[in-house]
């Protein structure tokens, strides 16, 4: 009898117990999300380290507890309580609040980009622009349900940016209250763009504008590389200098890579730190999918609302890549449109993938990437357009 009222005191003691339904809906989301990184191989960069941050707080949930809280939100006065007590991913969390992982992330994705492509084909930009037009959509379609304010809408709106950090500093500025399922819901479908993408390109484009062969892009001086991050800076942070954090860092992460003279500060930025603050961001930000705070009317709201805006975002890259293709009489492929989400390298890659399927001899990957680096530049504008209206 000792040994069965040893394992009752056991089972008692567990976990099992205290869980709720929606923590083990979430478990099971969380399994379905690392089943999609380990054997479909979409992007388990960012799916991995979120679907097992999901996984670890819905077993178990003090480690993202925080005693402070109670008594900063509440008024209540909770004896003894230390930040020292915090669970250990509400620690990590805080570089996600305080917008520095999301800052940090952009240097390292600036020390990857290759802006090149950009400059021998000027009119990406447009395209990268078009592809936010799900971030006006979402804006209009959150304020239309009546359930969130202004600045509630803006956070849900950069969504459609395709842009994880754009959105988790967006989102810390105007609705901290919200950065879970924002930061869950853009990180998500940035991943799972392999499978949103693709339907709506095939929708908007005919099987001869697919199979469109793009010319080789010219050469790109070394003198224009170090110039573009120094001259975008310059100008957008003059013009918005809510978009300072982001975008200064994404252009210094660039520099040091084209600079030439900073080879160890580019590595650095683009494998060590970026790599580091991916496991801890990735980590943290789904360990905010909790199921009793996460599975509400406003999350669900706020995941169909932010795939509405990659839908509308893919459309209005591809659209524009059609307009273009008229202008330039059939010069332009539609399809690297849909790379104007800022989603580097996915997006492009998910254009080059459909434009092969219909034309095996075209390479759209150089072209493509154009609009996706323009994207990256479009979406953090964008957030600074929102955090200038709402901040």
């Amino acid at each position: 009898m000792s040994i069965v009222n040893a394992l009752i005191d056991i089972f008692r003691d567990s976990n099992f117990i205290n869980l709720d339904w929606q923590n083990w809906v979430m478990i099971a989301v969380s399994f379905g999300l690392i089943y999609l990184a380990v054997v479909k191989k979409f992007e388990p960069l960012l799916l991995l380290p979120i679907a097992f941050g999901m996984l670890l707080v819905n077993i178990y949930p003090e480690i993202m507890a925080d005693p402070l809280m109670t008594s900063s939100y509440s008024g209540e006065v909770v004896e003894g309580a230390h930040w020292y007590d915090t669970g250990v991913l509400r620690l990590i969390y805080a570089g996600v609040k305080s917008s520095i992982f999301p800052c940090l992330i952009f240097m390292g994705v600036g020390a990857m980009t290759d802006f090149g492509p950009l400059l021998a084909n000027p009119s990406s930009l447009i395209l990268g622009a078009a592809a936010q037009l799900g971030i006006y959509v979402a804006f209009l379609v959150a304020i239309a349900t009546g359930q969130f304010t202004a600045e509630e809408a803006a956070s849900i709106a950069i969504i459609g940016g395709a842009d994880g950090p754009t959105a988790i500093y967006l989102t810390g500025k105007l609705a901290p209250q919200l950065l879970g399922p924002i930061a869950v819901a853009a990180y998500s479908y940035m991943a799972l763009i392999p499978l949103i993408q693709p339907p709506i390109m095939k929708l908007l484009t005919t099987k001869k504008e697919r199979k469109i062969k793009m010319d080789q892009l010219r050469t790109v001086s070394k003198a224009e590389k170090i110039i573009f991050p120094i001259v975008v800076t310059v100008i957008c942070v003059l013009t918005l200098p809510s978009v300072a954090p982001l975008l200064g860092l994404l252009m210094l992460g660039n520099l040091f890579k084209e600079s030439g003279v900073t080879d160890r500060l580019s590595d650095t930025a683009q494998n060590a730190l970026c790599n580091i603050v991916t496991i801890l961001l990735g980590v943290t930000v789904g360990a905010t999918a909790e199921g009793k705070t996460f599975l509400d009317v406003k999350t669900l709201l706020i995941i169909a609302i932010g795939l509405l805006a990659f839908s509308f975002s893919t459309a209005g890259g591809v659209l524009f890549g059609k307009l273009l293709n008229l202008i330039t009489r059939g010069k332009i492929n539609p399809l690297i449109g849909s790379a104007g989400v800022s989603a580097v390298p996915m997006a492009a890659r998910v254009s080059q993938v459909e434009g092969r399927k219909y034309n095996p001899s075209n390479f759209l990957l150089m072209h493509a990437m154009g609009p996706n680096v323009a994207g990256v530049i479009g979406s953090a504008v964008a957030a600074g357009f929102l955090l200038s209206q709402f901040g």
